[in-house]
């Protein structure tokens, strides 16, 4: 596009996702005072973090697909300002049946952001170029997560818990001014309003379709064994392995800095190699890394540095397997593409709140809860996207760029 470089589009576009990492992570700090604040227990005020992720699945199903019928501007403007004033309002819940209710629709109005990012992307540029640019994304993306914890603790210390959500509104109030200023229309001109018929076909299309269902398993379920490891590495970390919490952040960190790496390799890595190779090699070394993890563990080898660098490289590698899949599926539907990110996204997200509810949910006292979430949801992201997108993909991919 000639009004908006790529380079300048991937921040805002990285700027528009980081919303929900923000809205994720950076209460993570505050749920034991918030739990306190409503008179629950800090296991009912995380079931806020399930229901955020729900949430957010829900709201891309039902916007991507208005994206692509009304446009990308209407559905960001109107999400941010839910998703504002939803913040807002979570200042004065005093029950934690309004504070899940309110995280739900902040979480809808994140769903409506989330959904718009990679479908801004696909309208702009395609095959590697697209994959350069959501690496990009991706990789300026990751620094919310690893900021958003550091920053809720501070605002906790300096105020108190609302001060987070009030952040989270400004951060909103911000990205709403960003994009009025700098973001045009991006959705293509010749798209046609889809009714309600069709948008329910075009998610049986994307249902029914072999390949693209191979790459959107590898992401949902390799952000389900990562959300296997975020939902319950509090524990692991500070309470089985007896990491103190001034370390656990750095730690946790850690993870975001090699995903980060890993984008920033993908990115370079893309001048010679296809997204789909690329994708395929990040999958078997997250595999790799979570058998040696399951290997150490039943060794009783398994002291902090050796565990911290197996999950650092399960969970880092992520920043090579999501912008690859994502790309190589939305390369399938470049008339409904934010409807197709709905779908990858809806079905991401809840895979990595079932994931993580699940893993929390059995309540042991041990880590093979959360390791064996990790390999189970690695060995089927390997095996569906070899399955569903193994021996067609290469032939697709040829005769979409013959066409």
């Amino acid at each position: 596009m000639s009004s908006i470089g790529a380079r300048r589009l991937a921040l805002l576009v990285a700027a528009n996702t980081a919303l929900a990492p923000f809205a994720i992570d950076a209460y993570l700090p505050a749920l034991p005072r918030i739990a306190a604040h409503v008179g629950s227990n800090v296991h009912l005020a995380e079931l806020s973090l399930s229901v955020f992720l729900l949430g957010i699945a829900l709201g891309q199903l039902i916007f991507g697909p208005l994206s692509d019928r009304v446009g990308r501007r209407p559905i960001l403007i109107g999400g941010i300002t839910v998703f504002v004033l939803s913040s807002l309002a979570i200042i004065t819940v005093q029950d934690i049946h309004t504070l899940w209710a309110l995280r739900f629709v902040q979480a809808l109005g994140g769903g409506a952001c989330v959904v718009n990012s990679s479908a801004i992307v696909r309208d702009c540029f395609s095959g590697r170029e697209a994959a350069r640019v959501l690496s990009t994304m991706v990789m300026i993306l990751m620094l919310a997560p690893l900021v958003a914890p550091t920053l809720g603790s501070l605002l906790l210390q300096l105020f108190d818990w609302w001060a987070i959500f009030v952040f989270l509104a400004l951060y909103g109030c911000l990205l709403f001014l960003l994009i009025l200023r700098f973001l045009p229309e991006t959705r293509r001109p010749e798209s046609k309003p889809a009714g309600m018929r069709q948008v329910l076909r075009n998610y049986r299309t994307v249902l029914t379709h072999r390949e693209a269902l191979g790459y959107i398993a590898a992401v949902a379920f390799s952000f389900a064994g990562m959300f296997s490891f975020i939902t319950n590495s509090p524990y692991v970390y500070m309470g089985y392995y007896g990491v103190s919490s001034t370390l656990y952040p750095l730690l946790f960190g850690a993870n975001i800095i090699i995903m980060a790496s890993s984008n920033r390799i993908n990115i370079r890595l893309l001048a010679r190699y296809s997204p789909r190779q690329l994708l395929r090699t990040g999958l078997a070394i997250q595999l790799c890394a979570g058998l040696a993890l399951v290997a150490v563990i039943a060794a009783g080898l398994d002291v902090i540095p050796v565990v911290v660098v197996l999950i650092v490289l399960f969970v880092g590698v992520n920043g090579l397997i999501t912008p690859n899949a994502v790309s190589s599926m939305l390369d399938h539907f470049p008339g409904m593409s934010a409807t197709a990110n709905a779908v990858l996204g809806c079905l991401q997200f809840t895979a990595g709140g079932l994931a993580g509810a699940l893993v929390s949910g059995l309540q042991i006292a041990s880590v093979w809860p959360m390791v064996i979430g990790m390999v189970g949801a690695s060995f089927m992201a390997n095996l569906l996207v070899r399955v569903l997108a193994g021996a067609g993909a290469g032939a697709v991919s040829g005769h979409r760029s013959s066409s």
